[in-house]
């Protein structure tokens, strides 16, 4: 445990979009201290300037440099997540892992087992759980507010298009992106889990409608199952919407009522049909981290650093594990073997 009166100190590995929005998180909290970075390109090229430490190439340059650090925060393409998670374990460093924790199980159980042995923390970004409406639900589900779960639908419109998959870059490819689960909509499959739990009898159906050409996998699917835990779901997900994200939401039918959280990022209770029940007035979102031409999820890597400190110092526990980590990767997993088989026949 680290001693209430010392601030942590983070190493960031990779400096694209998320891996500067890390830095300047963690720049910016009084009990925690950015020491280093990484990237395989310059500092310049990263446009990083403004981070005044050391850049580093590799992991291994930042392992085997002075640079003392008690956080690897990796950033990296979803390729590398588990391979890097692994180096800075074995240095004895916590980790900190952007989704997916990896892209197959075999990998996420490697990182688990390695993080065991040496007593180290894996926290997996998952910082959709800290908007203001993913809190809500999960009050409601725990309290039972809705009884029996019946039906759930995952909604996920998103575009991406040619402004994003650029070539000779790492998305869209099988073995540094691993899918459009993997990159674009881990987070609310996350969310999903955490809510309901397993899922079990996966059918669906799956298409690649305008990337043909700039990725190695579908850009569209219809995915229905069953809940471990009763109830049955489904999620039907696309990048081929034009122009803009059109839709991320969660639709929840019960015993007892009816929900519908929606907007492009899951940010907004469109239906709260409850008997019995008054709607509390939320807090506002965060806005969606903007990337220019498209945009991502809520910008709450605030909170998911804070976690990082406060669990290191003894006051908490991570708020998404390497176990739940694994979980959601287990998930996708399955999905693209339905996937796979159907290639193949």
């Amino acid at each position: 445990m680290i001693r209430e009166d010392q601030k942590i100190k983070f190493a960031v590995i990779g400096a694209g979009h998320i891996g500067k929005r890390h830095a300047e998180m963690i720049r910016r909290d009084e009990e925690s201290e950015l020491v280093a970075m990484v990237d395989v390109r310059s500092k310049e090229e990263c446009d990083a300037d403004h981070f005044d430490v050391p850049f580093f190439k590799t992991v291994d340059e930042l392992i085997n440099s002075e640079v003392e650090f008690d956080v690897a925060n990796i950033c990296t393409p979803n390729g590398l997540h588990a391979e890097q998670s692994l180096k800075a374990i074995e240095a004895n460093k916590h980790v900190v892992c952007e989704k997916p924790m990896g892209l197959t199980k075999d990998n996420c159980e490697k990182v688990i087992f390695k993080s065991l042995q040496r007593s180290k923390n894996v926290f997996c970004v998952m910082q959709n759980r800290y908007s203001p409406p993913s809190e809500w639900i999960k009050s409601i589900i725990e309290e039972k507010k809705l009884g029996k779960t019946f039906m759930v639908q995952l909604n996920c419109y998103w575009n991406r298009d040619d402004r994003y998959y650029k070539k000779g870059g790492w998305k869209g490819t099988s073995d540094l992106d691993g899918g459009t689960l993997f990159t674009q909509f881990s987070h609310f499959i996350d969310i999903m889990y955490w809510l309901f739990g397993d899922i079990d009898n996966i059918k669906g159906r799956f298409a690649d409608f305008t990337h043909a050409y700039s990725t190695d996998f579908e850009d569209s699917g219809f995915v229905n199952f069953d809940f471990v835990d009763g109830g049955m779901g489904s999620i039907n997900y696309s990048t081929a919407v034009a122009n803009q994200n059109l839709e991320s939401s969660l639709t929840i039918i019960g015993e007892k009522g009816s929900v519908k959280i929606g907007g492009q990022y899951m940010n907004e209770v469109e239906v709260c049909n409850i008997e019995g029940y008054e709607m509390p007035e939320l807090k506002e979102s965060n806005p969606a981290n903007d990337y220019g031409p498209y945009k991502g999820s809520a910008a709450n890597h605030n909170y998911v650093i804070k976690n990082v400190i406060d669990t290191l110092k003894g006051r908490t526990t991570a708020t998404t594990n390497a176990l739940e980590g694994l979980k959601v990767v287990e998930i996708i997993e399955r999905i693209y073997k339905v996937r796979n088989e159907q290639i193949n026949l």
